[in-house]
């Protein structure tokens, strides 16, 4: 029996995880708070609250996805079941890192080939955490997802409230990843591995953020929010860091090594997929 031992069970991995589940598989999440604990034993999932000792999860584990933020000392579950996760040799580990590894581009197009540059603390400490992973000896695969959206995480209820508000910065692209395909990828790699490889996760429109905004208002039939010059808006630290970054991220690698195919193209079917459910 297939059994997937999810670090740092989050909105990507629930998502992994209802693909998996009616296929037979067992999914053991780990969750810090007891109310969410709750919540995965209704999806189906073993709670398994951290902190916690890994030994008989890992001893039932054929998978292992790894999800959780790092901090400065890299991955925290690594640090903390470093040889536990090493002894237990998985036939599949997937850790869920970013594109914010590859830094700033001015809007030109980057690869799985182009080196890291990260400009960001966030983004330091993903990419240590990746060389950790793949140090480990293990099967480890390295996902670096785009912006993610879907369901529950997405412009609408903003452009409805009215407190949207499209943030103009000439040149700004943002490449995007619905949540979906995401799952569609790992599933994918899962079946196709190919230990050591790096896969960018992202659509094939990468667009400006008030783009985003406008089609969200113009779908719900609202105005489209005001827009404010990037120097004027009111943002936070996480949210200005984004910004200080343009880049266009090519998705060549999933489609012709993994055979993937998006469900969400773009943003358009993403958002229109969405306000239909």
């Amino acid at each position: 029996m297939n059994t997937l031992l999810s670090l740092g069970h989050g909105y990507s991995a629930s998502a992994l995880a209802a693909r998996l589940l009616p296929l037979g598989w067992t999914v053991i999440g780990t969750c810090r708070d007891p109310g969410r604990a709750s919540t995965l034993r209704a999806a189906g999932v073993e709670p398994l609250l951290w902190p916690a000792d890994l030994a008989p999860a890992l001893s039932r584990a054929t998978h292992v996805l790894a999800s959780a933020a790092p901090d400065a000392g890299g991955d925290p579950f690594l640090q903390a079941a470093g040889d536990a996760l090493r002894a237990a040799r998985p036939v599949w580990v997937g850790y869920l890192s970013t594109t914010a590894v590859y830094g700033d581009h001015q809007g030109g197009w980057v690869d799985e080939a182009t080196p890291v540059n990260p400009q960001s603390t966030r983004a330091r400490q993903r990419v240590l955490a990746e060389s950790q992973w793949l140090a480990t000896g293990l099967p480890v695969h390295i996902f670096r997802l785009a912006g993610i959206y879907g369901p529950g995480r997405g412009p609408f209820e903003k452009v409805r409230d009215g407190t949207a508000r499209r943030v103009i910065k000439p040149g700004q692209v943002f490449s995007r990843i619905h949540v979906q395909d995401i799952a569609e990828t790992l599933v994918a790699s899962i079946s196709r591995p190919n230990p050591g490889a790096i896969y960018n996760v992202c659509d094939d429109n990468p667009a400006p953020p008030e783009d985003v905004l406008a089609h969200a208002a113009h779908l719900l039939g609202l105005p489209e929010p005001p827009a404010i010059p990037y120097d004027e808006a009111e943002m936070t630290p996480m949210a200005r860091s984004f910004y200080a970054e343009s880049k266009r991220v090519r998705n060549s690698r999933i489609k012709d090594e993994l055979g993937v195919r998006l469900n969400y193209p773009d943003y358009r079917a993403g958002l229109a997929a969405m306000l239909a459910g």
